[in-house]
């Protein structure tokens, strides 16, 4: 059952949650309730918020002074993969009865948000600003098109993100935002080991004193209860594995021509090396081996929806700015619904050697990423999204 099945009569997070237990979709666990509830009364408090806004606008009309809105404290949910954290706040999302509203990966929020500083620059270097400061008008902006930020996997590991982050979210709760954020790790271990962490604290602190952190834990992945059995990661990345893939690729692209083709991404060109139709496909080193960000992977699934990559390593020490472009990749795909067909040295729980730094965590969530693009589920989910993208499924919700 998809999260969307029913979501028009069940108007709380709990009741969506019921319902999806009742039906067998999902196993009842206590600390998803836990959760949930506190869901929902962020949503009651929000839309207490909402209907205080519409009120004080028309103050003016019994000549009342306006009285200062007291602020909502939002949610910062953190614990192992898989436990249920990104479903609960997809439910938090949907049912929120607000208009301005956001829900995006954290990657992808801080790209645009390095837009935006880049563009402010641009326009102050060409006199059509007058602030020097990008940061204050980048926040108004932000917060003028959603004051309901949703992150999903919120984690920093990009220097140049982790620089601006106290005085870019100071600007927003101070534009009256609101955030509702998922991660793997307390907001105490966000930058772990990262360079200059200690002009990053400040951030910590201020997210704490935003949000109320509160802890997902449960017994089990539920991820793994997903595993299927298609044959989209194959192991180990040998001669077998190159002819599993091949054969893989002729029959998704129904032998369609495959040649190299660019993609545009801010005056550079990513190279494909292999395209046919809607499918790309990589080596480990053409993804993760040049300097590409998440611009590039963004251009890369927006064009293509299935990805194929071959020969992927196991990764070490001595490989860590690999894993963190690896890392990056799988959660964009992940975010963005890919459909993954790929051939590794290992199995996704041991391709990640190293013992220490940030990225030891983050390869958890990567690892179980990996094992849920594999199940019946989510392949079959991509192949509803495919058809429903394809003209006769928009014709059908046309006349819907």
């Amino acid at each position: 059952m998809h999260l969307r099945d029913g979501l028009q009569t069940h108007a709380t997070v709990r009741q969506r949650y019921d319902h999806l237990v009742e039906t067998g979709a999902i196993a009842r666990d206590a600390e998803q309730e836990r959760i949930a509830g506190a869901l929902d009364r962020l949503t009651d408090e929000i839309s207490a918020k909402r209907l205080a806004q519409k009120s004080s606008a028309l103050g003016w009309l019994f000549a009342r002074k306006k009285q200062p809105q007291e602020t909502v404290k939002g949610l910062y949910i953190h614990g192992g993969v898989g436990r249920g954290k990104t479903m609960l706040m997809d439910m938090f999302f949907e049912l929120l009865p607000v208009r301005r509203k956001r829900r995006a990966h954290f990657n992808d929020f801080m790209a645009d948000v390095q837009d935006r500083i880049q563009k402010h620059r641009q326009a102050r270097k060409d006199g059509t600003v007058k602030e020097d400061d990008p940061i204050p008008p980048v926040a108004r902006a932000l917060a003028e098109q959603a004051w309901v930020l949703c992150f999903d996997e919120f984690s920093v590991t990009d220097i140049a993100d982790a620089m601006i982050l106290s005085r870019l979210f100071s600007a927003l709760f101070a534009n009256g935002v609101v955030l509702v954020a998922t991660s793997n790790v307390a907001p105490r271990d966000l930058y772990r080991d990262g360079l200059n962490r200690q002009l990053f604290l400040p951030f910590i602190s201020l997210l704490e004193r935003n949000a109320e952190v509160m802890t997902l834990d449960s017994d089990k992945d539920y991820r793994l209860e997903k595993l299927g059995s298609m044959p989209v990661y194959v192991t180990p990345a040998n001669a077998a594995a190159d002819a599993a893939l091949d054969a893989a690729w002729a029959a998704m692209t129904r032998g369609a021509p495959t040649a190299e083709t660019t993609l545009a991404v801010k005056g550079r060109r990513v190279v494909v090396p292999r395209a046919a139709g809607a499918a790309a496909r990589f080596s480990f080193a053409d993804l993760c081996e040049k300097p590409l960000g998440a611009r590039d992977y963004l251009a890369i699934v927006d064009r293509f929806p299935t990805i194929f990559i071959d020969q992927v390593p196991v990764l070490g020490e001595g490989k860590r700015n690999e894993a963190k472009r690896f890392i990056l990749l799988v959660d964009t795909l992940y975010d963005h619904h890919a459909r993954l067909v790929m051939s590794a040295e290992a199995q996704p729980s041991q391709l990640y050697t190293a013992t220490r730094g940030v990225e030891v965590f983050e390869f958890e969530r990567t690892a179980s990423r990996l094992i849920e693009m594999q199940s019946r589920d989510w392949l079959d989910d991509w192949a509803q999204r495919q058809k429903d993208r394809s003209p006769a499924g928009e014709a059908r919700q046309a006349q819907a």
